[in-house]
């Protein structure tokens, strides 16, 4: 049967006006892809395939065992059902892929992905016909190890097969794959994500180091397959991730955002010196220990990467009580000086009473994102943050856990209105207010016109003073999540401190038929910290 070269539709029945399948036949199955005068085409995943040149984010498919109507709005998911379907037989599957055009190689890969197909997984990633593969995170789906486990290893046999065509793959893209450790054991964490990338990088490094007897393809050496990754270490994972970046073989390890927990300054020192200048944007170390003293030594040596944006620097043990550490606070700040392209600063947790100042005064831009919680503030530290250039640029401002409740409040009464043109995230988490607090505070909040996230968890509000909020904030248009603390007046009789469902539910459920009345049913107020936890900076 033949094929309309016009429309794709069968040869014979006429040029259809409605969105058809052309397809390959593979042992009675078409993996078919939409086409028609419409427009539809294949979903051209720009994660998948050639850089930017690609369009929308497949959709995620439906469930296998229904019968579509091919619909402009479903021709996409019937492609996905087939792709699915097909992944479904192994060998009906591998004897597709040579027959199979190359713009159909990302509906069979998202297929293997989303059922597990690991055998298929990796004779598809093998056999990939671009040079760019992405497995950024599917909003759906968390990270499942054995599907990470088959692409690095398909990489690394690619590289060291002395057989074969010579791969296509130049780039593979793992960046933004989030923590699955709540989903099971099957899940993949940052930290056993950057474990199983060292192992395969240093495996991948075995094939220069071959003895002189073993067959090695001919012609020119196949060049390297660069790997773009978030990377998560400490103590354990500190020797093998920095064996795997020194090794110099067939995978490169470029890291976007790099993440270090109780890690020496030794360990820390290394590990940075090793990792590639370019790409790198973010750099946190928390729980380290380090002190003032260490992060002298450290923060200088951020200077060496281009694009580096954000610092994070949560308990990082530093405390202006002590003697002698004005001199190295001057010493920090000049460092924190010379990154040219900061935007993000978090010294959560670090005891910074009246410093600010000091620290921040020899940043070379205004800051768009600053985390100070718990950091014991000053009244003239939130005054010198609202005269300064970072007001009228911070998009993000936590202050988490500073007592705003008495000497603090005024001067945070007049950083409200000085960061009201581009604030967007605002986290007062256990800031120690009260109902009381409400009419004072709600007409300069009210100013802050982009706000989307508003966090207030571990204050003592009542249920009155929620509504009292959320009728307060109505005028907020662009809030779409507040994260709100258990109402004082729900609290257990008994004292011992738990929280009575029952009672939490009944004015969770009030407070959504507040919003359903407004015509706000997008905005989201919860009192759960553990999925809603605010937003990124790189995303706001």
């Amino acid at each position: 049967m033949g094929f309309c070269r016009r429309c794709g539709g069968v040869r014979g029945g006429g040029c259809h006006r409605e969105p058809i399948l052309r397809g390959v036949r593979v042992g009675g199955l078409i993996l078919g892809v939409s086409v028609g005068v419409s427009g539809l085409q294949v979903p051209q995943e720009t994660h998948y395939g050639r850089g930017q040149s690609w369009g929308r984010p497949l959709p995620a498919p439906e469930t296998p065992t229904m019968t579509p109507t091919v619909t402009p709005t479903t021709a996409s998911s019937l492609v996905s059902l087939c792709a699915r379907r097909l992944a479904a037989h192994l060998p009906t599957a591998r004897r597709a892929l040579p027959l199979l055009p190359a713009e159909l190689y990302p509906v069979l890969l998202h297929a293997a992905l989303l059922d597990r197909r690991v055998p298929l997984l990796r004779d598809v990633v093998r056999s990939w016909p671009f040079p760019v593969l992405s497995l950024r995170r599917d909003p759906h789906r968390h990270p499942d190890k054995l599907c990470v486990q088959a692409v690095l290893l398909a990489v690394t046999a690619g590289l060291r097969s002395g057989t074969g065509p010579r791969p296509c793959l130049r780039v593979l893209d793992m960046t933004g794959i989030q923590d699955g450790a709540e989903h099971g054991p099957d899940g993949v964490t940052l930290w056993s994500g950057t474990v199983l990338l060292a192992k395969a990088c240093l495996e991948a490094s075995q094939r220069r180091t071959e003895p002189r007897g073993a067959k090695r393809r001919k012609g020119s050496p196949v060049p390297p397959v660069e790997i773009r990754v978030d990377l998560f270490v400490n103590s354990t994972s500190g020797a093998i991730l920095k064996a795997a970046l020194r090794s110099g073989g067939a995978v490169r390890l470029r890291c976007r955002d790099f993440h270090a927990e109780e890690l020496s300054l030794g360990g820390t020192v290394d590990l940075l010196e090793a990792l590639e200048p370019v790409g790198l944007r973010r750099v946190e170390l928390r729980f380290n220990n380090l002190g003032l003293e260490g992060l002298c030594q450290v923060v200088p040596r951020l200077a060496r990467f281009p694009d580096l944006a954000s610092v994070r620097l949560p308990y990082s043990n530093v405390d202006v009580r002590r003697p002698g550490t004005e001199d190295g606070l001057r010493e920090l700040a000049e460092a924190l000086g010379w990154l040219r392209g900061l935007r993000e600063l978090n010294l959560g947790s670090c005891r910074l009473a009246g410093r600010l100042r000091l620290l921040l005064g020899s940043l070379q831009r205004p800051l768009e994102s600053l985390e100070l919680p718990f950091c014991h503030l000053q009244p003239c530290d939130l005054t010198f943050l609202a005269h300064s250039p970072h007001a009228s640029a911070l998009k993000k401002l936590d202050l988490s856990g500073n007592d705003l409740s008495s000497s603090l409040l005024p001067a945070f009464l007049h950083l409200l209105p000085a960061v009201s043109s581009s604030l967007r995230h605002l986290d007062m988490a256990e800031c120690h207010l009260g109902d009381a607090h409400l009419p004072i505070l709600l007409p300069p909040l009210r100013r802050c016109a982009l706000l989307s996230y508003l966090g207030l968890f571990g204050n003592a509000l009542s249920s009155k003073g929620l509504k009292v909020l959320l009728e307060g904030t109505l005028p907020l248009t662009s809030l779409r999540l507040v994260v709100h603390p258990y109402p004082i007046d729900c609290h257990g009789d008994d004292g011992d401190g738990d929280v009575p469902e029952g009672r939490v539910a009944a004015v969770r459920d009030e407070l959504r038929g507040m919003l359903r009345s407004a015509g706000r049913d997008e905005e989201m107020w919860t009192s759960s910290l553990h999925h809603h936890g605010g937003f990124d900076f790189f995303v706001l």
